[in-house]
């Protein structure tokens, strides 16, 4: 098997890099270890940034998301039961959308299978060689027989347990991370949503967040112990604290929980993202607390990067935006990095903080909710800064 660029991994890195080079006219062969099935059915976040949401329909994968995406135009911030609301369109006049990171799979995958470019599911026993050759090769099994895919360059988009990351020589990769000491409790809940727009609540209880997947169905996290227990949370418990902590007029109506589970919180970084011709990206290269909602844009927006490098190298021989890769990324992963600590670190509540840090913290809230000028700096994160 022959391609121009092997793309191991089909979530949205994958399929969405896969999607781009197309129109680019690069050719692609994706392929992913586990069932289509189980990529397009696994619930995960789904909040894309202004510019995302318009590339994804600027390029053809956006129709269903036109019909079905949730607009939002800001987000409250609860302190200590009261709501302030943070206008994104007034502030910085654009928005976010909410469409499930699982409909932006099916979607690309519905026009990969369409076009007839090579995705092959439900592989096995992957292994990358000659990632420092100008040929490199990535092996793998199905339907019981081995297969060598001969590339010009391989994209590691399998994710932060996948094999590509681990096959960089040791030694190469510099390794920064942060865990925090504590999770988030999660449900979905088959419940409408307590607003149309996200809540999140700052309470001495500790931090709590109302978001959706769909006007019927409702996403709820809670602060927890590191180390909690899901068997700790039974549903009661569990709705009895959301409605402590989401403060306000909002009225949370409960539902039948489809899904229960904690997440841990953890910054994760590699520098550089490449090395000779495998270039790393989304959660193989990096992780993000979920505060923030940046997690499958870094991914999108180091796909646009190395397209536009690839195209580069293809159509002019120019080598620059290949060897500047980690370069150009990394300046915006750190920005996502910076804005999502600092989200974490304002709305958490820090078992270990002194009474001194505890009143910093409010008075940070405090000037947040009532300077335009802060506003107006969460705003432009949180929707997304500009592409370079």
């Amino acid at each position: 098997m022959r391609t121009q660029v092997g793309i191991i991994g089909a979530g949205p890195a994958g399929l969405f890099l896969a999607h781009l080079l197309q129109r680019e006219g690069i050719d692609t062969v994706v392929i992913e270890d586990r069932s289509r099935d189980y990529v397009e059915h696994r619930i995960r976040a789904g909040l894309l940034e202004n510019w995302f949401t318009d590339l994804l329909v600027e390029t053809g994968a956006g129709d269903r998301l036109q019909r079905e995406g949730l607009v939002h135009e800001g987000i409250a911030l609860s302190v200590r039961g009261v709501h302030h609301r943070i206008d994104f369109k007034r502030l910085v006049d654009r928005h976010v959308t909410i469409y499930g990171q699982q409909e932006v799979v099916k979607d690309l995958i519905a026009l990969r299978l369409a076009s007839g470019a090579p995705l092959h599911f439900e592989v096995s026993d992957v292994s990358v060689h000659e990632i420092d050759s100008t040929r490199p090769k990535i092996r793998f099994q199905k339907g019981g027989a081995l297969h060598e895919l001969d590339c010009d360059f391989i994209a590691g988009c399998d994710g932060f347990h996948g094999i590509c990351r681990p096959s960089i020589p040791a030694g190469v990769l510099t390794t920064f991370e942060r865990l925090y000491p504590f999770g988030w409790l999660g449900i979905l809940s088959a419940s409408p949503p307590p607003s149309h727009e996200l809540i999140y609540a700052h309470t001495d209880r500790g931090f709590a967040l109302y978001t959706m997947r769909s006007p019927t169905l409702s996403r709820l996290y809670l602060q927890c112990a590191a180390n909690d227990d899901v068997a700790n949370w039974p549903d009661a418990r569990i709705w009895e604290e959301l409605h402590r902590r989401i403060g306000g007029n909002a009225k949370l109506e409960e539902g039948e929980v489809l899904q229960k589970g904690i997440t841990p919180m953890r910054s994760f970084v590699v520098e550089p993202m490449q090395y000779g011709r495998l270039f790393l990206a989304g959660d193989a290269a990096h992780i993000v607390p979920p505060t923030g909602a940046k997690g499958m844009n870094l991914a999108a927006a180091d796909v646009l990067v190395l397209t536009r490098a690839l195209a580069d190298f293809y159509h002019s021989g120019n080598e620059e935006g290949l060897a500047r890769y980690s370069e150009t990324c990394l300046r915006r992963i750190w920005k996502a990095q910076r804005f999502s600590w600092w989200m974490t670190s304002l709305l958490h509540r820090y078992e270990a903080d002194s009474p001194f840090d505890q009143r910093r913290q409010m008075a940070e809230l405090d000037y947040l909710v009532s300077s335009e000028a802060a506003s107006k700096s969460l705003a432009e994160n949180y929707v997304g800064l500009p592409l370079q």
